[in-house]
């Protein structure tokens, strides 16, 4: 396989210095390994994306130097082909529907222990609507619900994946995710939220395989879901890519970057007359 990287930015907000990081790091290793870089806009969120941040996003990275193959696969694009394995996973009751709401799943999650446990997809689901099924197939897809994965019949074996960064706490090298630390730390993840069609895990899964990707470069505040992603890889009987995890780049408070954090935006770099090279310097891949 062809040494493949992407950039993935959702198209709700400016850019800010971490996302210059990883996408100028993503190209440098597919260029230093004589491979391929790819765009793609996660523009699933319709209620969020804006066409004006998705022509910004562009703008950003071609001034930062970046090129990359057309044409750039847009997720709103590829909407059938999430439904078609959602409906290949219902069939196979990997998936239940949910009517829960936020306010349902605390309130069940918290009682009657104190704390609420959470993981990489928030509050681990406590497994309230999990006898909703297909039924072997019997029942579509019910209408105005969220599907779940059922972790539990997702995986019996666990999972493991290469990684090339390191994680949070700087475990690198072949990982290993045991079934019971999958159903226990993460749970029964949404694989289709009723707003969306779809979700960011089933969605960058299979972008990833469609697209080839090789090699999965990002910040290590996804690391924790790399688990989720391999475990739908398993189930679908996809490749599972390198995964390289990267340092994030914080504020001066120590606090990761977001996309209201308008004062470390790209453009207003831009707007004061930084450099692209300058952009590489600040954030440490170049001295």
């Amino acid at each position: 396989m062809t040494f493949t990287t992407r950039f993935a930015p959702s198209p709700t907000g400016p850019l800010h210095l971490g996302h210059a990081y990883s996408a100028l790091l993503a190209q440098d290793m597919a260029r230093a390994a004589g491979g391929r870089f790819l765009l793609r806009i996660e523009d699933i969120d319709q209620t969020r994306a804006r066409p004006e941040w998705e022509a910004q996003i562009y703008d950003d990275l071609r001034w930062l130097g970046l090129e990359w193959e057309a044409p750039v696969l847009r997720q709103s694009d590829r909407l059938p082909a999430y439904r078609a394995v959602l409906e290949e996973l219902w069939r196979r009751e990997a998936l239940f529907a949910c009517t829960c709401t936020r306010k349902d799943i605390l309130e069940a999650a918290s009682a009657p222990q104190e704390g609420v446990a959470t993981g990489p997809d928030g509050v681990i689901y406590p497994g309230t609507c999990r006898g909703n099924t297909s039924e072997g197939g019997r029942r579509p897809i019910p209408e105005g619900a969220a599907l779940r994965l059922d972790m539990a019949k997702a995986t019996t074996d666990g999972v493991s994946f290469t990684e090339s960064g390191a994680g949070p706490d700087d475990r690198s090298g072949r990982i290993t995710v045991t079934s019971t630390q999958l159903i226990q730390n993460i749970g029964d993840v949404v694989l289709a939220r009723r707003d969306m069609g779809t979700s960011y895990h089933l969605s960058v899964v299979l972008d990833d395989a469609f697209q080839g990707v090789s090699h999965v470069v990002r910040g290590q505040d996804l690391f924790e879901a790399t688990a989720i992603h391999v475990v739908l890889q398993d189930l679908l009987g996809l490749p599972t890519p390198v995964y390289h995890h990267h340092r994030l780049i914080r504020d001066d408070q120590g606090k990761r970057l977001a996309k209201r954090d308008d004062a470390r935006a790209i453009l207003k770099y831009r707007q004061e007359g930084a450099t692209a090279a300058d952009i590489r310097r600040m954030v440490g891949l170049t001295t």
